[in-house]
Parts: C-alpha cells; structure tokens; sequence
C-alpha cells in the first residue's frame, strides 16, 4: 500500500490519482477534510482509508510491513502563515518524526519541499542536498525555513551514508510554482492561473503586480510555472527507481513571465488580453521574487528524461479539461 500525507490537498491528491491509475496497491491518505469542498478532491478515489494526522505515526508503525512508500506531502503550505510555532511542528518536527519510522522500518520515503527554500535565489537554484551549499540558502518566510530546516536535517543524517549502507529509498522534491486541478480550496494562495481564470470568467481585466524592479518590466517578473501532472509523472518515476534518492528541483526548468501566463489564459478561455497592473503589496514587496527557474540537470542525470508541460501547454489543459468544464476535480 502508499500512504500519501495531504492526500486531500492539491498536489497530494493529484498524487492519488496518480498511483490509482498506475497501479493496484492500496491507497491511503492522511489529511484533515474540515469543513469545505476539500472532500471533493479525493471523491473520486477508491480509498483504503483516511486517517488523522494525529494517527499518522502509529499507523505507519502498525502496518509497516504493508507499506510499500510513505509520500508525505502534507504540511502548512501559506507562505504567509504567521504562527511559526504550529509551521515548526507539523512541517518539521512530524517529517523528522515520520523519517525516522520510515527508517527503522526500511519504509521508502518521498517527501515535499519547496522552492521558497531558495529565499530571494541570490545563491542560485542548484539542489546541492551538501549541509554546506544548504548553509548558504537564506529563506524569506516561515514556511520556507520550515521546509529548509527539515532538508537541513535530512543532509545532517545522511551526509556520510553510502548506498550500500541506505536502508531505503529516501527524496526530497523542491516543487516550484505548480498549478492544475484541485488547488481550489487554497484560498488566497491558488496559482496566478486560477486567479486570473476566475478574473476574466467574472469579466474583469487579469490582475498582475506591477513590477518594481527596473530590470523587469510589469508582468515580466517571472517564474518556473510546472503543471502539476508533471509532478506526478517525477515522483511516479521516482517510485519505479528505488535505487535513486535524494533533494532534486521540480520545476520545468525554463522560466516564463506572469504575462505569458495570463495571455495563455485568455488565449485558452478565447478572449482578448486585458491586463490591470497593480502596486505589489507593500508587506510583501521587500521579499518579492522576481526570477526562480529550477536547475533540473541532476534530475536528468539520473534518468528522468519525460519532457515538461509549457505554460502555454499546461494552461490550455487546466482550463480545457477542468476549469472550462461541469467538473473541475481531478
């Protein structure tokens, strides 16, 4: 069986879907469903069970020799998530306690963390898993330091272990800016494709931040846009070479600014463009990113050799077979 962490949350359960259409194990997925249309994510899954986070451990412990990899991507994912006491226990202090378990009972172990490790990139976007090069990364909010900690932990553990001596697989996977199906319940912090969908379906201009930075003009700030699909072909990969692990990037590898994105979205609803240019938030504008593109080479020097999904691409698909239609789950 997979036990999938977040499994109700938008990546996580893209990842069931995933693993329900590529193979016949058992799914299990541990998340909260408050109260809201999150259910819908997963209503269309054939679920062994779903359990509590709060049960998460004992039942990996409980049915270790059932389980065939643990994929945690559960975690508190706003990035403007101001509690650091709560983002320090469940983003850290359970993956450390969940890594441990999967490595006392040989448990395979993909977990997510997060581009906004890579703080401002003044130090580049290389996944360099050393505590060295890790050193060097500086965050700009809590959720990026929770997710830079744990990868920080993992390399403490891991930096004098040889394969022979690995008693599973482990990796560690920094998702950049992912979009698709299933992010609806995330509030403010939905990809700028859905925002901007959801902008021009009302019949209001897209709405972009202005850029305040004279080297971009607005709207061409830019980022590693990765459909989510194409994450889940990596990890389903991953799952398939059990001799591969580590920390890798996962985004596309080419950047591509804010106003391809939203002219793929208006070319995708077959409107015109009509783009509003707002100021950026002054609590935000300090730690504005401007540029992120993953460095992807280790991931293809290891053999992943699919090729990624353009903005153009992925947008069309978003909006096509889900956002367009009666049903926009996955």
């Amino acid at each position: 069986m997979y036990v999938v962490t977040g499994g109700a949350g938008f990546i996580g359960s893209n990842l069931v879907a995933g693993l329900e259409e590529s193979s016949s194990k058992e799914i299990v997925v541990c998340d909260r469903l408050g109260s809201d249309d999150k259910w819908r994510n997963i209503a269309k899954r054939d679920l062994a069970d779903i359990i509590p986070p709060e049960q998460l451990e004992s039942y990996v412990k409980g049915n270790a020799t059932r389980i065939d990899a643990v994929l945690h991507m559960g975690a508190i994912s706003a990035t403007t998530e101001l509690n650091a006491d709560l983002i320090i226990e469940q983003n850290f202090r359970l993956s450390c306690s969940l890594w441990n378990i999967c490595e006392t009972e040989k448990i395979p172990l993909i977990y997510a963390s997060s581009a906004a490790t890579y703080g401002a990139g003044e130090n580049g976007f290389l996944d360099d898993a050393s505590r060295f090069e890790l050193s060097k990364l500086r965050p700009l909010n809590a959720y990026g330091w929770s997710k830079h900690l744990f990868d920080r932990w993992v390399a403490r553990k891991t930096e004098n272990l040889v394969s022979e001596e690995a008693a599973s697989q482990w990796v560690g996977l920094k998702f950049f800016n992912v979009y698709g199906p299933n992010e609806y319940h995330k509030n403010n912090m939905i990809s700028v494709a859905l925002k901007n969908f959801r902008e021009i379906k009302a019949g209001a201009p897209a709405v972009l931040f202005k850029s305040h930075n004279p080297l971009y003009a607005d709207g061409e700030q830019m980022r590693d846009f990765i459909w989510v699909g194409d994450c889940i072909k990596v990890i389903l990969w991953l799952l398939e070479n059990p001799q591969i692990s580590g920390l890798f990037n996962l985004g596309t590898g080419q950047a591509q600014s804010f106003n391809q994105l939203v002219n793929a979205v208006y070319l995708a609803m077959g409107k015109t463009p009509q783009v509003q240019y707002v100021e950026t938030p002054i609590a935000i504008r300090e730690k504005y990113q401007y540029f992120t593109q993953a460095d992807i080479s280790k991931l293809r020097s290891n053999g992943f050799e699919s090729e990624f999904k353009t903005v153009e691409e992925g947008v069309n698909e978003y909006v096509q077979s889900f956002l367009g239609s009666e049903d926009p789950y996955k």
